[in-house]
C-alpha cells in the first residue's frame, strides 16, 4: 500500500528535481542538434530549459510567484493559484508558438512588470484572499505566456518533436514555480504565517520591495527597451 501523498512528499520530489535538473542536459538547443535527438532527449532538454527559465533566470517570474504566496502562504491555496497561472500561460504560449496570436515584446514585457507590481501592492492593500485573485492570476498568466513565447522563439522548437518540446517546456516552468513556492514556504511561510507580526514584518516589507523593483522594470522596459 502506498502512503498518502502529502506536501512533504511533494517537497522531497521537487528538491530532488532541483538538484538533478542542472545535470540533465547542458546543451543549448539548435535545429540541427534537436533533429538528431530522440523524443526522450528532447523532452528532458526542454524540461530543463523551462525549469531554468524560472530558476535561476526568471527573476521577474520568481518575484511574481512570491507575491502570490505572501498574501496567503498556505500550500493548497498558492498551488491552486499557480495551477491557474500555468493553465493560462500554456494557452497563450501554445497559440503563440503556432503563430495564431502574437504580441511585440516591447508591449508584453512592461505589462508583465506591471502585473508583478499589481499583485505586490494588492498584498499591502488587503489582508484577505478574495475569490477574484485567481481570475486576476489567470489573466496575468495569459500575458506571461506571451513572454514565454518570446523565449521559446529565440530558442527554437524541433519540427518533428514540436509538441513534445512545447509540453516539456511548460512542465519545466511549472516545476520551477513549485520549487519557488516550496522555497518560500520553507523559508517563512511554514514558520511565521500564524505569527501576529507576519504581515508587518514579512508581507509589507517584501511586497513593497517587490513593487518598487517591478515599477523600475516597468519604466525600463517601456522607455528603455
Amino acid at each position: 500500500m502506498f502512503k498518502k501523498f502529502t506536501h512533504k512528499n511533494l517537497a522531497f520530489v521537487i528538491v530532488l528535481i532541483c538538484f538533478f535538473m542542472p545535470f540533465i542536459s547542458q546543451a543549448h538547443p539548435n535545429d540541427e542538434a534537436m533533429e538528431k535527438l530522440s523524443r526522450t532527449d528532447v523532452f528532458f532538454v526542454y524540461l530543463q530549459l523551462g525549469f531554468t527559465h524560472i530558476i535561476p533566470l526568471g527573476f521577474d517570474h520568481i518575484l511574481f510567484i512570491i507575491s502570490l504566496f505572501l498574501l496567503s502562504p498556505k500550500l493548497k491555496t498558492i498551488l491552486w493559484q499557480a495551477t491557474a497561472f500555468t493553465i493560462a500561460h500554456s494557452i497563450t504560449l501554445g497559440l503563440a508558438m503556432n503563430d495564431i496570436i502574437s504580441a511585440p515584446p516591447h508591449i508584453i514585457e512592461p505589462i508583465i512588470a506591471l502585473s508583478i507590481m499589481f499583485v505586490a501592492l494588492e498584498n499591502v492593500i488587503t489582508d484577505k484572499l478574495k475569490p477574484t485573485r485567481i481570475l486576476i492570476v489567470f489573466a496575468f498568466g495569459l500575458i506571461h505566456g506571451l513572454g514565454f513565447a518570446g523565449v521559446l522563439n529565440e530558442l527554437g522548437l524541433p519540427k518533428k518533436e514540436f509538441y513534445n518540446a512545447l509540453i516539456s517546456f511548460n512542465v519545466g516552468v511549472e516545476l520551477g514555480q513549485i520549487a519557488v513556492i516550496l522555497g518560500a514556504w520553507f523559508l517563512f511561510g511554514k514558520w511565521f504565517n500564524q505569527k501576529p507580526w507576519y504581515r508587518a514584518r514579512i508581507v509589507y516589507p517584501l511586497s513593497i520591495l517587490i513593487a518598487i523593483i517591478a515599477l523600475y522594470w516597468t519604466i525600463e522596459r517601456a522607455f528603455f527597451p
